[in-house]
């Protein structure tokens, strides 16, 4: 039947724009793709009302792979401000491990406005202040969406192949009519979701501490009483401007709460954090980021792996529709750009043959978890084990446990192995019978990750393996869940 577009890409955010951007790319703009955002002209894939609300940070490598594949290169204002890595401080602050790597911390609505005028280059067409919120089936395929225009008109809009980059809390996925789907409609809010805020803020120099604020490294602040379940960063835009947030895992803050007397809540938190650097004087919202209701917000980042099934018969979603971000440190940018790039790939590959099944559309779930995606089950076991640790044990755990090569194996975005952690190892002996439960923990923690890479390396080539394949990682991590719950 024909269609009113090849492609309808639900949700114009940052992944959305890729993935429409890279179809009409290795397409050739002969495709017709459609973007629709529910946001007006002027405030392009803005995630919320608070607007473009996100840590900003990405790495080099992501912006390149980016520019390699699609031929898009990025740069100031775009690329807001360059730093040489992260550094990540225990809750002692005395214990710090550095990530080097080159990455930039980004200005969201320029982007998001240079993204649009890149897609537009290459065809694409957009419908802004429209809202998509139910998929059409038609056979056992996804053949289109109903949509709300901004005249609050409804209508159905056809298409071979429909992405949804609409967020985690997708209506689309979640209401997905295909029965015995792959994908998983649902995300376990208590345990892989985390509540998280930040302010944009424009400040005085105070006292040097670059524990505190360093304009040439993204901090990470791990601390059970400040961030419970989660971390808290400062993220340099410039000298004398800032990303500076927090996120929690809610029954994380319910029992520090409990363990502390208090009553703190997300916004008390992040408040409290920020007041009491003193390398941050005579702080206020960023007038730029004010301007466009950017300078603070809140939103829900998921943390977990990325869903096991990304692709159905014309429909395939990205970004956090496809929970995405690393569940270690919920950064989503960088995945988000190496998925968007490698679903574009693949649809363009279907359009091509004229096939919009499942089977067709496979190669974007294989090819993102064999080279990118392999790490995340493993992630998510660190990070249930962390979110259990106490203070004391984390800034002990730093200090003694974290080799070297565990460092740069993390840097590299790959689980620590914790070798240090071996009874066989005479001088490592007194600090691990002194802290045993932590060490034993650790050691079960690599042995999982170890288990949960080589399975996730294995994902099948084609639907016929999921099943089997499924069924042998819910083994893996339920085992780790009982665990650390």
């Amino acid at each position: 039947m024909p269609r009113d577009y090849d492609v309808i890409v639900a949700g114009g955010g940052m992944t959305g724009l890729i993935t429409a951007t890279t179809i009409a790319k290795y397409t050739n703009q002969t495709m017709k793709i459609l973007v629709i955002d529910r946001n007006e002209e002027i405030n392009p894939a803005r995630k919320n009302i608070s607007g473009w609300t996100c840590g900003d940070a990405v790495s080099k490598r992501s912006i390149d792979f980016y520019s390699k594949e699609v031929g898009i290169t990025y740069d100031y204002p775009e690329l807001e401000h360059k730093v040489k890595g992260v550094i990540a401080f225990a809750p002692d602050r005395k214990t710090k491990v550095s990530f080097d790597g080159e990455g930039y911390v980004l200005n969201r609505k320029l982007l998001g406005l240079r993204q649009v005028e890149d897609a537009k280059k290459l065809g694409v067409e957009f419908s802004f202040e429209t809202e998509s919120d139910k998929l059409v089936l038609e056979n056992g395929f996804i053949t289109g969406v109903e949509i709300l225009d901004k005249d609050k008109q409804r209508k159905t809009l056809t298409a071979k192949i429909v992405v949804d980059a609409t967020g985690s809390a997708s209506k689309l996925r979640q209401n997905l009519p295909i029965e015995n789907s792959f994908m998983e409609k649902q995300i376990d809010r208590e345990n892989d979701m985390e509540t998280t805020g930040r302010y944009i803020l424009e400040f005085d120099r105070g006292e040097t501490d670059t524990s505190l604020f360093d304009d040439d490294y993204c901090i990470i602040h791990l601390n059970q009483d400040i961030a419970p379940g989660g971390y808290a960063w400062v993220f340099p835009k410039s000298k004398n401007k800032v990303n500076i947030g927090l996120g929690v895992q809610k029954k994380r803050l319910v029992t520090r709460n409990q363990r502390l007397g208090k009553n703190d809540t997300l916004q008390s938190l992040i408040d409290d954090y920020i007041s009491s650097n003193t390398s941050i004087k005579n702080y206020r919202l960023s007038s730029d980021d004010g301007d466009s209701g950017n300078s603070r917000g809140n939103w829900q980042v998921p943390v977990r792996r990325q869903n096991d099934c990304m692709v159905e018969n014309g429909y395939v979603i990205v970004g956090d529709a496809a929970w995405l971000p690393r569940p270690i440190d919920a950064g989503g940018i960088g995945p988000g750009i190496f998925a968007s790039v490698i679903a574009g790939k693949t649809i363009a590959n279907a359009l091509q043959a004229k096939d919009y099944s499942q089977s067709s559309l496979w190669n974007y779930n294989t090819e993102y978890v064999r080279n990118y995606g392999y790490q995340m089950a493993s992630f998510e076991i660190l990070r249930r084990f962390l979110q259990i640790v106490l203070n004391e044990k984390i800034s002990y755990g730093m200090k003694h446990f974290l080799s070297a090569d565990d460092v740069e194996k993390i840097t590299s975005r790959e689980h620590p192995s914790f070798d240090k952690v071996n009874m066989f190892n005479p001088l490592m002996l007194f600090k691990i019978l002194t802290h045993w439960s932590l060490a034993k923990e650790l050691r079960y923690t690599a042995k999982k990750s170890n288990e949960l890479v080589r399975h996730s390396q294995a994902y099948p080539e084609s639907p016929e393996g999921f099943p089997e394949w499924k069924n042998k990682l819910d083994l893996l991590l339920n085992d780790a869940y009982n665990r650390f719950s």
